[in-house]
């Protein structure tokens, strides 16, 4: 296990982090909502590695982070012209899509129903190790009920020698949590308020269906998606 600052120079630690994840193993990274537990999105043996570090089962399963907006491309079933709207309006950023999985995908996320949580973050430390490792696995980098953390002390209080790499990028700030939207269905649902707001949505698509929940507040995990619809 080791802890590598990344705040000012980077390129050590995102040289251990993807050497790291391409033996299976477990990172800890930064993200622009709070930090992150990644794994190989294709390793089914990586990814059972972060639940179990989590505590998690397999029926959340696990959302996929990717480093440029193509890499949705080969992750989805098809690419609508209202996914390509939302992506360039919010990517890199705090929206999460849930889509419709490629069938030829050769990965176990654990309970998804043919669908796949996607987003593209925008921190450099994390688009640095994706570049390298393309889609990774990447949940909320605590143990399941606890508080998200913002700072990499936390993540390790909370998954401790579990992890392989652990990348310092300082406080993360507010856990905000990023938006979900679901484009699984007849029209694109809203399953989680969060960094995107409903008007900024609603802007693009007027028949976009809300949650009962109209605020946007932190939770405890915000880069948790719930359990992918049938």
């Amino acid at each position: 296990m080791s802890t590598v600052d990344v705040r000012e120079d980077a390129t050590e630690g995102v040289a251990q982090a993807v050497a790291a994840l391409r033996r299976g193993e477990l990172v800890v990274l930064p993200t622009d909502t709070v930090y992150g537990l990644a794994a190989d999105a294709f390793s089914p043996s990586a990814v059972e590695r972060l639940l179990v570090a989590k505590c998690r089962g397999r029926d959340m399963p696990v959302p996929v982070l990717v480093g440029a907006w193509r890499g949705l491309d080969g992750l989805a079933q098809y690419v609508t012209p209202t996914m390509r709207t939302l992506i360039e309006a919010f990517w890199p950023g705090g929206l999460t899509l849930i889509v419709r999985a490629a069938p030829s995908l050769a990965w176990d996320l654990g309970q998804t129903r043919g669908t796949v949580a996607v987003r593209m973050p925008l921190h450099a430390v994390t688009l640095a190790v994706l570049a390298e490792t393309g889609p990774l696995a990447v949940s909320s980098a605590n143990r399941s009920g606890l508080p998200a953390a913002v700072t990499v002390e936390e993540s390790a209080r909370q998954l401790g020698s579990a992890i392989a790499v652990y990348l310092d990028g300082g406080s993360s700030g507010e856990p905000v949590a990023s938006t979900i939207v679901d484009l699984t269905g007849d029209r694109p649902q809203v399953r989680r308020a969060g960094a995107v707001s409903n008007e900024e949505l609603l802007e693009l698509l007027p028949d976009l269906m809300l949650p009962p929940e109209q605020a946007q507040v932190p939770l405890q995990e915000p880069e948790q998606a719930p359990e992918n619809p049938s």
